[in-house]
């Protein structure tokens, strides 16, 4: 992700920041802080075990370069890039260090590499589940206690897990580069034959960066969040 934040990208960048900022004003900053102190844990989360999926894939599929690298862990200091957190802290959407692999490792270069590129939002994903039954678990344990100053904590940040990944989920599936969901069509379609694919993909984040700042990417993120969200709240929680 890192050859893409060139100077147009990151001004375009800073710039979204502030307009969501903007946007979604507090009337009190005691509370902007309480709620961006209780989503951080969900974005830790989030963030390192996507990219912690990545690696670990790649490494069992033969690529040392995850391992070689400190990526096949969930420790957030290797995975956690500080424009990307701050991006999903302040304007809702983010991303991690990206993980570093060499194909050439792979025995089904492009069955693999799809693989890999899928492994960062089945993490996401099924981070999602795994929360909603740790809320579940909650609710039926104590249920008077969730409803006490600390319970309303506790359970807050569990729910913020939940929606975060979520978010990354929907969010990395978008087809367009650098985003998993692009590595996945470019694997199944074998894209990469195309003139057109290294242009789109050089300018994929910028592409990307002014589909966000004109809202069309919310066009596919906010139902499907919403649904998503949905989904587990109906199925497991209540």
């Amino acid at each position: 992700m890192k050859r893409f934040l060139h100077s147009p990208a990151l001004v375009l960048l800073f710039a979204m920041v502030v307009l969501r900022i903007i946007s979604n004003p507090y009337v009190d900053a005691g509370d902007w802080i309480m709620d961006k102190l209780l989503i951080l844990p969900a974005i830790i989360i989030g963030l390192s075990f996507h990219e912690f999926a990545h690696g670990a894939v790649s490494y069992a599929l033969g690529d040392p370069t995850p391992k070689v690298q400190g990526r096949v862990t969930i420790n957030p200091a290797s995975h956690i890039d500080p424009f990307g957190f701050i991006a999903l802290l302040l304007a809702g959407f983010g991303w991690g260090v990206p993980v570093e692999i060499d194909p050439r490792y792979y025995k089904h270069r492009r069955r693999d590499e799809m693989l890999v590129a899928f492994a960062g939002v089945a993490m996401n994903l099924l981070l999602a589940i795994v929360f909603s039954f740790v809320v579940k678990g909650f609710l039926v344990w104590n249920p008077v206690w969730m409803t006490g100053s600390m319970g309303e904590i506790v359970i807050e940040i569990l729910f913020n897990v939940i929606s975060v990944n979520i978010v990354l989920l929907v969010f990395n599936l978008l087809p367009v580069p650098p985003l998993d969901g692009f590595g996945i069509l470019t694997q199944i379609f074998n894209l990469q034959k195309y003139d057109w694919y290294n242009w789109v993909y050089d300018k994929g984040f910028l592409i990307l960066l002014v589909l966000i700042l004109f809202n069309v990417t919310d066009i596919v993120l906010v139902p499907c969040v919403q649904f998503v969200y949905q989904l587990l709240i109906d199925f497991i929680i209540l």
